[in-house]
């Protein structure tokens, strides 16, 4: 019997730390659930937005040139200078053309001259009708010369039309330039065009007036847009439609040239899957997940899905999910695939 007692004395302590340490184990941190805030994701109407590039481009551009040849005296302005309304934009040396004036002046002094002794004398009847009227057709000659010359001297000096972007200078000081030549390309940028070729089975949904969502990548700005013209003319190798777009331009940041990103909503509703867009994480390799929540086992579990078109109510989610899931919104960034979770607010 004292054998037994002292056994037994022995063996309790040590069943005792056994199954301490087997309960401490079952409850470890590792079990511990996160606590996360979920939504309940369902279909819903969405208008669909078509998304085209387009490219920017000015109100209005002409190409200017001399009416007149000469020799490029003085140029006032480089490329991509903001010019305004009838600022000089180049010269040509006026020598030639101010000479030729003064000598349709000097003509018309002469013939003028000539024409009032002629006149009196016409008035008295002491000159023929086919004289006078030789000398009143010199003298209308000799203003029309007059007035030619006058004309090519003012043509000598070269003005901007309106105020806007100096596209293009195609001529140096001291160049010889015919007349006609289209020495410069101003572009008037306030406002700007959009230029986009849409699908002509989208053509349907656009219309005159239409809101349009411009974003220039290139200054990472987003502006809004208005349908100007709609194209009734397809293109004929891609089958896609013109359509133009207007765009305020503050600061005339906006230049020509610049690609955009369209989206211009239509009157078509489609049911689609959004999900708020901080729900959506992304692996190394650019793989875009969600986690959701498994009600029964307590346990979120990532999902990998494929995206579509974002909007302000988050982002299209085309595959990977269903109706009726729970998707984790607040406290992913804890998660691991299959962690233990428990919902502290379902949205």
């Amino acid at each position: 019997m004292k054998i037994r007692m002292s056994l037994l004395f022995f063996l309790l302590p040590a069943l005792f730390l056994m199954f301490g340490c087997g309960d401490r184990q079952t409850a470890g941190p590792e079990t511990a659930p996160v606590f996360v805030i979920a939504k309940k994701i369902e279909k819903k109407p969405v208008a669909r937005v078509i998304a085209v590039s387009g490219n920017i481009e000015g109100s209005k551009t002409v190409r200017l040139g001399f009416m007149v040849s000469g020799k490029i005296n003085y140029i006032a302005v480089r490329e991509g200078d903001i010019i305004g309304k009838g600022q000089l934009l180049a010269s040509l040396d006026p020598e030639n053309y101010r000479i030729a004036k003064e000598i349709a002046d000097a003509q018309v002094a002469q013939i003028e001259d000539e024409y009032q002794r002629l006149n009196l004398m016409h008035e008295r009847g002491s000159i023929s009708e086919s004289d006078y009227s030789k000398i009143s057709n010199g003298l209308k000659t000799a203003r029309a010369q007059q007035k030619l010359h006058t004309k090519n001297l003012a043509e000598t000096r070269l003005y901007s039309p309106f105020r806007g972007v100096l596209l293009k200078r195609g001529v140096e000081v001291g160049e010889i330039i015919g007349a006609g030549l289209q020495l410069f390309g101003v572009s008037d940028i306030h406002p700007v065009h959009v230029n986009a070729s849409v699908p002509e089975n989208d053509l349907r949904f656009i219309r005159k007036g239409t809101e349009a969502k411009i974003y220039v990548a290139s200054i990472d700005s987003a502006f809004s847009g208005r349908v100007i013209e709609v194209g009734s003319l397809a293109e004929p190798t891609t089958r896609a439609f013109s359509v133009r777009m207007e765009v305020q331009n503050p600061g005339e940041i906006l230049r020509p040239g610049m690609t955009a990103e369209i989206q211009i909503p239509s009157d078509r509703k489609e049911e689609a899957i959004t999900v708020p867009g901080e729900a959506v994480l992304r692996d190394t390799d650019n793989t875009a997940y969600v986690f959701v929540v498994d009600n029964i086992k307590r346990q979120a579990f990532r999902r990998k899905i494929s995206l579509g078109k974002i909007d302000e109510d988050g982002i299209e989610v085309a595959a990977g999910l269903a109706p009726g899931e729970l998707v984790v919104v607040g406290g992913q960034h804890k998660l691991q695939h299959g962690s233990f979770v428990a919902l502290k607010q379902v949205l």
